[in-house]
């Protein structure tokens, strides 16, 4: 139940669009990999990939991709 009020109402904290994810999902990706702070360096993206369901997938496939590559 909560989670269907929390996509009714949105997200809680600012929420970048889908173009300024789309320019900032492989700095954010890096982030992630690195072990650094993507949701402080880049506020708003954690709400956008939540409630955006095109972007939560680029996200994972470019976080599956990523983490392979670092290997």
């Amino acid at each position: 139940m909560s989670e269907l009020l929390n996509s009714l109402l949105g997200p809680g904290e600012p929420e970048i669009t889908c173009e300024q994810c789309f320019e900032l999902l492989d700095e954010y990706v890096e982030l992630e990999v690195r072990g650094g702070d993507p949701d402080g360096q880049i506020p708003g993206m954690r709400a956008h990939l939540s409630g955006c369901p095109a972007c939560h997938e680029d996200h994972e496939s470019l976080l599956a991709y990523v983490s392979l590559r670092e290997r």
